[in-house]
């Protein structure tokens, strides 16, 4: 017996080495599982060299942060070079050229930068030559290449003294940092090498010796030149630029990229930047006839207020846009470009209420009759958050012979500019239009109607344009209200008749509605209903 079963537990032993756990569970049909050191791991390729070398070295001055990590989140190599292309044609002061003058000049300012400011290190890591490929040439430059005496100017405090190496870049005006900019420069080692100094003292060789190299006020015992030196007294003779916290802030403007205006609509969309803080805004397109070839082609951006970040400036709360919108043709080619920067103030008693309501933009430009393609970019400046809109659109032709109608606009606010300059945004004509891009009325609050009538048939009695109008409500298909006019002899440019009207809607009931403007010239015989559709809410 004992034997026997001496032999079942060899033969079990036998069993499980021959047959290891993982056998025995796949048995069971679970799978063999792989060990972990044989398992594929989740690790990011590294970049390129050449793409590490463009974005290290090349652009590693002018490039933004946003940039940079959109750059970082690109997966292949096809987007980078897009990415890439993108990046210098934002840049190019003509995109309507082959060439891309920036691009070739920036190159330029590197390869001038390594000739004539390399020292224990390439020319392009230097301070020199970070500040010269960022800005460029400075319009003058003061050189002290060997040091040695040195009469200081009043706003230094005057005095003689001795001086390192130093250099004075003067450039009248750098966007994003301001005019009339000083940059020096100081060699303290001779070896060549200048860096940015961040007072003036810096280029002094005495400021260390005792009773040597004396301001003025130092020299007739009104100022301690230890005071100088640990920064503690006032220098009432120092020039606004030379305070040392606007020197400071200088130099933080001087290490940020080169300003560029607005961000490029290409290199915005094609990569994650805004994905990741999205900005909603509504847009719509106007057109109102100015000649037989010329179409004026109105831009209406409208965003909602309580999606802006406000920040308080000066006591008032200011949200601040940037808008930048490019229009081209069905070519390609560039035929119109827009940039503004746009501000809505309020009080922080008032912020509350206008957080409730929208801010609108507008931008008028003539075209002629075409298909063409606007892309509009608007950014929130105090969050980051960015929209992005891509629309097709078809400026009409107007047949001179036939009734016809610009758009018709649905306003949130309508106001006649008799007695004011009719000049500035959303006014046409003698009207000053703000559309309601969103189509969303509060019950109670007025609905702006306007319209231009081109081509009204001209009465041989009156020598003047005839045309009934009826203004026709729609609710569900059913007609809730209507209200007829006679425009008989009302023109306000020849044929050209201009509707605009307020319809309340105090009566009216929260849902959706349709506005129909029927149209009927009493002479030709030609008649039109445009139509736009809006809600009414509480």
């Amino acid at each position: 017996m004992i034997g026997k079963l001496s032999r079942v537990v060899l033969w079990a032993l036998i069993f499980s080495l021959a047959f290891p756990p993982a056998l025995a569970q796949n048995k069971k049909g679970e799978q063999n599982q792989t060990p972990v050191e044989e398992r594929p791991r989740n690790v990011k390729p590294e970049l390129k060299k050449v793409y590490k070398k463009w974005l290290e070295e090349d652009v590693a001055y002018i490039i933004t942060d946003e940039e940079r990590k959109a750059f970082l989140k690109l997966q292949t190599d096809e987007e980078r070079e897009q990415f890439i292309e993108a990046f210098w044609r934002r840049r190019d002061p003509d995109p309507d050229t082959e060439e891309n003058e920036f691009k070739e000049e920036y190159y330029e300012r590197i390869a001038y930068a390594n000739e004539h400011f390399t020292s224990g290190i390439p020319g392009w890591k230097t301070d020199r030559g970070r500040i010269y490929i960022k800005f460029g040439k400075p319009d003058e430059i003061e050189s002290h290449p060997m040091g040695g005496p040195y009469q200081r100017p009043y706003y230094e405090g005057g005095g003689e003294t001795t001086t390192y190496p130093f250099e004075i870049w003067f450039y009248r005006y750098i966007p994003g940092v301001g005019s009339g900019i000083e940059i020096e420069f100081v060699d303290p080692t001779g070896t060549g090498e200048y860096h940015i100094a961040r007072s003036p003292n810096e280029k002094d060789a005495l400021l260390y010796v005792p009773g040597a190299g004396l301001t003025l006020a130092e020299q007739l015992g009104l100022a301690n030149k230890a005071d100088r030196i640990a920064g503690l007294n006032t220098m009432d003779y120092m020039r606004e630029q030379d305070n040392p916290f606007t020197r400071l802030q200088i130099l933080a403007d001087l290490e940020k990229p080169p300003q560029i205006k607005f961000n490029d609509l290409a290199t915005a969309v094609n990569t994650p930047v805004v994905e990741d803080n999205p900005l909603n805004f509504d847009m719509r397109i106007d057109f109102f006839r100015q000649s037989e070839d010329r179409v004026v082609t109105a831009f209406t951006i409208q965003t909602e207020n309580k999606d802006l970040v406000f920040k308080d400036s000066g006591g008032a709360q200011v949200a601040q846009l940037n808008i930048f919108g490019r229009i081209t043709s069905v070519t390609g080619r560039r035929v119109g470009v827009f940039e503004d920067a746009v501000t809505t103030t309020a009080t922080p008693e008032e912020l509350v209420a206008l957080k409730d309501r929208k801010s609108a933009y507008q931008k008028a430009v003539a075209l002629p009759p075409g298909t063409y393609k606007i892309d509009v970019i608007v950014r929130d400046i105090n969050s980051g958050a960015t929209g992005v809109r891509h629309v097709g659109f078809t400026v009409p032709k107007y047949d001179s012979q036939k009734l016809s109608t610009s758009t018709l606009v649905l306003a949130a606010k309508l106001q006649s500019l008799t007695d004011q300059p009719a000049v500035g945004q959303f006014v046409i004509g003698q009207n000053k239009v703000i559309p309601n891009v969103s189509g969303i009325y509060r019950r109670g609050d007025p609905v702006g109607i306007y319209m231009q009538v081109y081509n009204a048939g001209i009465d041989q009695m009156t020598l003047r344009p005839s045309v009934d109008v009826e203004y026709v409500l729609l609710k569900d298909g059913k007609e809730v209200n209507k209200v007829v006019e006679d425009w008989h002899g009302m023109s306000d440019a020849g044929q050209r008749l201009t509707l605009a009207k307020l319809i309340s809607t105090s009566g009216l009931l929260p849902g959706e509605y349709e506005l129909q403007i029927r149209i009927k010239d009493r002479v030709s015989g030609q008649s039109l209903t445009p139509s736009a559709k809006f809600t009414l809410v509480e």
